[in-house]
């Protein structure tokens, strides 16, 4: 990939998981049929990384219909920049190490918008039952599961509901992960 301010990481959110089935070949291919270059994608839960043809977010509402048409669900997708990225993973507030040795308790959940902040002040202050830590920094949810993701009960679409916009999230070894992809 490369530096290139053009270059995207769209998040599909809850693919391959539940019945939604999204093979990451096809996804390529997809992208690459509506005007995409330079598409790769990393593991097997929805991560593309591109050059979309002309505004993001008409690409992004592109890749969502595509994926509807052709599989018969509805995913949204949100992507950010390399730059996000990086600027989203620096302000993770919950003391993760450079190494990302507790990676998995941690996430971030990028958001299509940013959410009102009256909704988001009483969402992230409220108690979900697993000690999880919220911080809402612009359109990124940051998380830290302390008995780990798969444990809490703060569902994507809790989050949604809360919030008042979708989301998808990544655990901060992702994230990193796909900021070396975009550099490189």
């Amino acid at each position: 990939m490369s530096d290139d301010a053009t270059l995207r990481i769209h998040l599909f959110r809850a693919v391959n998981v539940g019945g939604a089935k999204l093979p990451m070949a096809r996804l390529r291919e997809i992208a690459a049929d509506l005007g995409a270059q330079r598409v790769a994608t990393y593991i097997a839960s929805g991560n593309l990384l591109c050059r979309p043809p002309g505004d993001p977010a008409e690409f992004d509402r592109a890749l969502e219909r595509a994926v509807e048409s052709e599989f018969g669900f509805f995913r949204e997708v949100i992507s950010r920049t390399a730059g996000d990225l990086e600027d989203a993973l620096a302000a993770y507030p919950f003391g993760t190490p450079p190494d990302f040795a507790d990676a998995p308790y941690g996430h971030i959940c990028f958001l299509a918008g940013t959410p009102d902040p009256a909704a988001a002040g009483t969402f992230v202050a409220r108690d979900f039952g697993g000690g999880e830590q919220l911080a809402l920094i612009g359109a990124d949810l940051h998380l830290n599961y302390p008995a780990g993701a798969g444990k809490t009960k703060l569902s994507a679409p809790m989050i949604a509901k809360g919030l008042g916009v979708a989301g998808t999230a990544r655990n901060l070894r992702t994230v990193a992960r796909l900021i070396d992809l975009a550099r490189a």
